[in-house]
């Protein structure tokens, strides 16, 4: 498959090389092109250039770009996107932890106004750029799982494909409509982590018990 990033940071670095080392071809697009192309050449991608060479490139594209600057670059992109399966890994997280769209668009459906003729699914917004690094990312022998929202069936397998070569699990997650939950997750899931310092994975119980406990089982009080 071929995929362009458009963005130079973490996110574009680990994504990117996982894509690489999976067989991808994978072209790096910053406005910067003297980062575009360091980070390029030391993850073996096939090229480097703008944001636009980018999009041309890919059959699917990482928007690996902040909140506040991806509507932006797609509005400007809009032509090259259209058709293109445009993945949105962003977090619209503001001081405190707030959720930056609350009342709104979610930072998807934004990227999909902005572009309307752009396949638009968000996918791999909930860890850190470090964990997309590792060489596959299992905790406690269980894959990491991803879950994955949009509207086009054609584009949502697309960017399974790319999880499963990122070592991880997609999860279907539903329509770009349920995108805004997947994000205020995001934020809740960091405030947690970072303000609290806790496990989140800690509250939410096993499949087993979701709907409450197994048949002839007990729930002990703590």
């Amino acid at each position: 498959m071929r995929a362009g990033i458009i963005g130079t940071g973490g996110m574009a670095d680990a994504l990117g090389t996982q894509w690489v080392r999976a067989g991808h071809e994978v072209l790096i697009g910053g406005r910067d092109e003297g980062r575009a192309a360091a980070l390029a050449a030391r993850m073996g991608a096939a090229g480097h250039g703008t944001p636009r060479a980018a999009a041309q490139f890919g059959d699917a594209v990482l928007l690996a770009l902040p909140y506040a600057a991806g509507a932006a670059v797609v509005g400007e992109l809009r032509a090259a996107l259209t058709g293109r399966v445009l993945i949105d890994c962003s977090n619209p997280v503001g001081p405190g932890f707030t959720l930056l769209t609350e009342g709104g668009p979610s930072a998807a459906r934004r990227l999909a106004d902005a572009a309307p003729g752009a396949r638009v699914v968000k996918a791999f917004n909930l860890c850190h750029q470090d964990v997309w690094r590792m060489d596959p990312p299992v905790f406690g022998g269980r894959p990491l799982a991803v879950p994955v929202c949009g509207d086009d069936q054609g584009a949502v397998d697309v960017v399974r494909e790319l999880v499963k070569d990122a070592g991880c699990t997609p999860f279907a997650a539903g329509g770009l409509e349920r995108a805004g939950l997947v994000e205020a997750t995001a934020a809740l899931l960091i405030g947690l982590w970072v303000e609290q310092e806790v496990d989140a994975q800690a509250i939410a119980p096993p499949l087993a018990y979701a709907a409450g406990a197994p048949q002839g089982g007990s729930v002990t009080s703590p």
